[in-house]
C-alpha cells in the first residue's frame, strides 16, 4: 500500500484523529495517559496506535519503561505537497500542515509546552546520500531555507547555517544559526547543538538517524529537544507566521530531491 493510502486510511477513523489531537496537544504521551482520554479499553487504543504508526503519523521512543508517543506531521506535510501545493502560490504553502489543521479543531486538551520534537520520514536514497544531503553546503542550499550549511564533523566541531543571498538582501548577518558537533557517525547518526541566532534563546539539542530499511529506502528520523527554547520550538515547528513549514517541510522538500532531483519549490 503507498504512503498516502496509508495515510488516508489512518485519517478515515476519528477515534484515531482525535489521539492525534491529543499529541498535538501534549507531545510525548503514555499509551495510559492516552488510554485515559477514550472510552474504549486499552487493546482497542492500542490497535489505533500501532495503525497510526505504520502510517508514519506518530513515532515512539522509549524513555526508562516508558514507551513515549509523538506526532509526526511529515506525511501529511507530504500529502500537502502532492495534492494541494500544485494548486496553490507558495506564499500558502506554509498554511496548511499538520499542526495548523489540528489546531482548527479548537482543542481544549492540555496546555504544557512541547519540548521534544519527533519526526520521521522515508525516502528512497542511500543512507549516504540523505547524510550528504544534510551536512554539505552544496546540498542544503537547493532544499528547506535554501542556504548553506558549514560542519566540522568531529566532535567539539562548529556547526554554523550561513545565510542565503536572499536573506543577506533582507539585512540577515553571515552566520544566522550556530552549534557544536557532538558525535558524528557518518552516514547513520549526527548529534549536534543547535541555535537560532536571531532568537536570543540557548542552544537545543538535535539528532540525525538514518537507517538503511532495504530495497533502496532509508529512514530518517529527526529529533530536536527544544527545552527551554519556546520561540525555537515554534520556529522548527512551523507555527511562527511568515517563517517557513519547519522541520515538517524542510524534510518534504529533502525527501523530494532526493527522489526526484527536484526541490518543491525549484
Amino acid at each position: 500500500m503507498a504512503d498516502d493510502d496509508l495515510a488516508f486510511k489512518a485519517l478515515a477513523d476519528p477515534s484515531r484523529r482525535f489521539l492525534l489531537d491529543l499529541l498535538f496537544a501534549r507531545d510525548g504521551r503514555t499509551l495510559g495517559e492516552l488510554e485515559a482520554e477514550l472510552a474504549m479499553t486499552r487493546f482497542g487504543v492500542a490497535k489505533h496506535l500501532r495503525v497510526l504508526e505504520d502510517a508514519g503519523l506518530i513515532v515512539t521512543r522509549r524513555s526508562g519503561r516508558e514507551k513515549l508517543h509523538f506526532l509526526n506531521p511529515v506525511p501529511i506535510r507530504l500529502i500537502h505537497d502532492r495534492w494541494i501545493g500544485k494548486y496553490t502560490e507558495r506564499a500558502a504553502a506554509a498554511l496548511i500542515d499538520l499542526k495548523h489543521e489540528l489546531e482548527q479543531q479548537a482543542m481544549t486538551q492540555g496546555t504544557d509546552a512541547r519540548t521534544l520534537q519527533v519526526y520521521r520520514v522515508y525516502i528512497k536514497a542511500t543512507p549516504q546520500a540523505i547524510w550528504d544531503a544534510i551536512t554539505k553546503p552544496e546540498w542544503t542550499v537547493k532544499f528547506g531555507y535554501q542556504a548553506p550549511v558549514d560542519y566540522d564533523l568531529r566532535p567539539g566541531g562548529a556547526f554554523r547555517g550561513l545565510a542565503s543571498e536572499v536573506m543577506k538582501e533582507q539585512g540577515a548577518p553571515e552566520v544566522v544559526i550556530d552549534g557544536e558537533v557532538l558525535e558524528a557517525d557518518p552516514p547513520r547518526r549526527l548529534v549536534q547543538t543547535w541555535r537560532a541566532l536571531f532568537l536570543g534563546e540557548d542552544f537545543t539539542r538535535l539528532t540525525y538517524e538514518i537507517e538503511d530499511e532495504g530495497e533502496g529506502v532509508s529512514v530518517l528520523t529527526v529529533t530536536h529537544d527544544v527545552t527551554g527554547a519556546p520561540q525555537t520550538a515554534a520556529q522548527t515547528a512551523g507555527e511562527t507566521p511568515g517563517a517557513g513549514g519547519g522541520w515538517s517541510q524542510t524534510l518534504s522538500d529533502l525527501k523530494t530531491l532526493l527522489e526526484t532531483g527536484k526541490a518543491l519549490y525549484a
